[in-house]
């Protein structure tokens, strides 16, 4: 089958590899339909990842058809449109138990294109399908429920409920791409007074205003930004930033903008240190919380979906065939330059029979 590889840093192919197989009672075998592609993907190619091996396939987003299931598998079966989760839980362990599913014991958490083998592909083995598919309701869309296998959970569950918005709240949400935007539209379940969108690109931050935030700053002069940010809160401060880039001047901005007994949810990728000010934050009885997603939420954001209560389909700016993927990474990793913040990947390479 094709499937787009991790090679070493800096390059990645798609290539021809072997199509992956049943290994244990609890996998089964889904053919994928659509899939797209992550930051975090982008920080694996660069190299920023080094539990990635050369040779990994690459992506953990994405939706498709049950192929085979083992003979353990009693949710689904084939033929099954499913919704496939970045997380992967066996639902017994010490922390699956806790519903920590991010750190499952028994092969779970993030290991899709991590660990294992993702969704960058034709077919895809999937561990635990009973915890890790879910069946997708009718009538929503393809593009709705990619969204939901990575970035709307990862920005509800580690931006907004560690954020802890509440009603009448004033949040900023640093970073106005995917996760971010993912963060934006789940924040609006709570009706914060304010949704104040941070960043560097004006297309997003528009597109932001589209979505529901009720103010813009643009962070290009970072001292003019945290001054918005002040005379937008009765020179008080913002009660929760969510940081959604993962970089130390993201970071940095969140610290600044903070108010008192204020919360600082970092929902971005880090991939280095940053300088953390506790000698000024203690005393402002500011909490700090960071996270690796779960998807716990998940059965919850799908009732949500149905409800149509969200519309992450909005996220999607552009569309590719599996066949190119290259292109559409080469769209993605320019997302500035291209006015892309979510593409849609659909798999158009004829079944193996």
């Amino acid at each position: 089958m094709k499937a787009y590889t991790y090679v070493k840093p800096g390059l990645a192919q798609f290539v021809d590899v072997d199509k992956p197989l049943i290994q244990k009672p609890t996998d089964a075998l889904v053919r994928l339909v659509k899939t797209t592609i992550c930051g975090t993907d982008l920080h694996i190619i660069k190299g920023d990842v080094p539990a990635v091996e050369s040779g990994r396939i690459l992506g953990h987003e994405g939706i498709g058809l049950v192929e085979e299931v083992g003979s353990a598998v009693t949710n689904f079966k084939k033929g099954d449109k499913v919704l496939i989760s970045c997380v992967c839980a066996c639902g017994k362990c010490y922390y699956c138990k806790k519903g920590i599913y991010a750190h499952c014991e028994d092969e779970g958490g993030w290991i899709f294109g991590h660990l294992i083998d993702g969704m960058q592909a034709e077919y895809l083995r999937v561990p635990h399908a009973d915890n890790t598919l879910y069946h997708t309701p009718e009538g929503l869309s393809d593009e709705a429920l990619v969204m939901l296998s990575d970035i709307l959970p990862t920005g509800y569950e580690i931006g907004v409920l560690k954020g802890q918005i509440s009603p009448g709240s004033t949040v900023a949400i640093v970073g106005s791409g995917p996760v971010g935007l993912a963060a934006l539209l789940t924040a609006q379940f709570y009706s914060p007074s304010k949704l104040i969108m941070i960043d560097l690109d004006e297309n997003r931050l528009d597109r932001a205003l589209s979505f529901g935030a009720t103010h813009k700053v643009n962070a290009s002069d970072a001292q003019q930004a945290i001054e918005q940010v002040y005379a937008l809160t009765d020179n008080r401060g913002v009660d929760v930033a969510i940081e959604a880039v993962g970089i130390p001047a993201s970071f940095d901005l969140c610290q600044k903008i903070i108010g008192i007994d204020g919360t600082i949810a970092n929902a971005g990728v880090h991939g280095r240190p940053v300088s953390f000010d506790l000698d000024k934050l203690w005393i402002r009885n500011i909490q700090v919380t960071t996270g690796l997603v779960s998807t716990n939420t998940t059965p919850q954001l799908l009732k949500a979906l149905e409800g149509h209560k969200i519309a992450p389909e909005k996220l999607v700016t552009h569309y590719f065939k599996l066949s190119e993927i290259e292109k559409a990474y080469e769209v993605f990793s320019e997302a500035a330059k291209h006015q892309a913040i979510k593409v849609i990947i659909e798999n158009d390479i004829s079944p193996q029979t």
